[in-house]
């Protein structure tokens, strides 16, 4: 188990400033109207395209951005969700995960997200690739961490919340991913980035 304080915050990794809007913009925007305020406003423009098309975008500003952690027990164990998403009308594994809330930095909201939906406190925490996960879409950006050394106690849901706890094997967190039972995209590349850092820490 690492000595290193949770209260630590890790270096960023690498890519998460490149996760940025480019310099120059090759389309023009003729006008913008948000069609839905809220949590996830959307917002359709007008816009213009290098070969002089125009065409109408919905889409999901930048702005938005949320966590994935996967914690690991000091043993080995990788702490999985199991939660109920009512637009899929299914239950489905998935890491820890959640919003940035206004003001609160990004390792910040992965320990409290770890801490709520599985009690898992402490530990070594390793900045992970972002990466946009329906950049068609949304802007929104997510920031993975691994987190190491975990421990694990008493969970607080949220009343919306429908989750439950799953402790597995790393081998067996591994075997799942590669039979495509994580179904869920964040998941699975937050699985995928974390495996080399495991394997080097001698835990796959």
């Amino acid at each position: 188990m690492s000595d290193r304080p949770e209260s630590e915050p890790p270096a960023a990794h690498a890519n998460w400033s490149a996760l940025v809007e480019d310099a120059a913009q090759p389309w023009d925007t003729l006008s913008t109207r948000v069609l839905f305020e809220g949590r996830r406003a959307l917002t359709e423009d007008r816009v213009r395209l290098p070969s002089g098309v125009e065409t109408t975008y919905q889409y999901r500003r930048r702005g938005p951005r949320a966590v994935f952690a996967l914690p690991v027990t000091a043993s080995g164990d990788a702490v999985l969700i199991r939660q109920y998403r009512y637009p899929l009308r299914a239950t489905i594994t998935e890491v820890v995960a959640g919003g940035i809330e206004p003001g609160e930095s990004v390792l910040a909201a992965a320990q409290r997200e770890v801490a709520e939906e599985v009690g898992g406190r402490g530990g070594e925490w390793v900045a992970l690739p972002g990466f946009y996960p329906q950049p068609s879409i949304s802007g929104v950006v997510f920031y993975p961490f691994v987190a190491l050394g975990v421990t694990l106690g008493d969970m607080a849901h949220e009343d919306t919340e429908t989750i439950e706890r799953v402790v597995v094997p790393l081998p067996e967190a591994y075997r799942m991913l590669e039979a495509g039972e994580i179904h869920d995209g964040p998941s699975s590349l937050t699985l995928f980035h974390a495996r080399r850092l495991l394997a080097s820490r001698g835990l796959l």
